[in-house]
């Protein structure tokens, strides 16, 4: 095959490699399943009194990111995308809120709350970084 048409894959005017339109080659997804992972085992710290208070929260912005990644991703719109993309970044500055409100609070290890951070941060800017490739060209149909 050649290089040309491993690009025919076409987000409106921007072309993407054939292998990422699938969103679990997503590195955006990725690294959210990871966080994800990671907030889970930050929730199964928290004090009982907290089991439906905050870990509910931080499991359920955890889940919202990869989530919505993947279903932007699969929807035939940029505009769609971008929405959901946006979702998703939400839930990660949500989330970070929730771990560092956590930390403050002396409910969780400083240790592993940095951890996490650093990853939702990381997410943040990996997140950030699709949104404006998609917001790149015009708007219109995905593929």
């Amino acid at each position: 095959m050649r290089r040309k048409d491993a690009y025919r894959a076409v987000l409106g005017a921007i072309l993407v490699p054939m292998t990422l339109r699938d969103y679990r080659d997503l590195d955006a997804w990725q690294q959210a399943m990871n966080l994800a992972e990671v907030s889970y085992r930050l929730c199964a710290q928290l004090p009982t009194f907290e089991r439906y208070g905050l870990a509910q929260q931080i499991r359920r912005a955890a889940t919202s990111i990869p989530a919505n990644l993947a279903e932007g991703n699969s929807r035939a719109h940029r505009a769609e995308y971008l929405h959901f993309v946006a979702i998703a970044r939400g839930s990660a500055a949500e989330l970070r809120t929730h771990v560092e409100l956590s930390r403050r609070l002396g409910l969780l290890p400083e240790a592993e709350c940095m951890e996490a951070l650093r990853l939702a941060d990381r997410v943040c800017e990996i997140v950030a970084g699709l949104q404006r490739s998609l917001r790149k060209g015009f708007p219109g149909r995905r593929r």
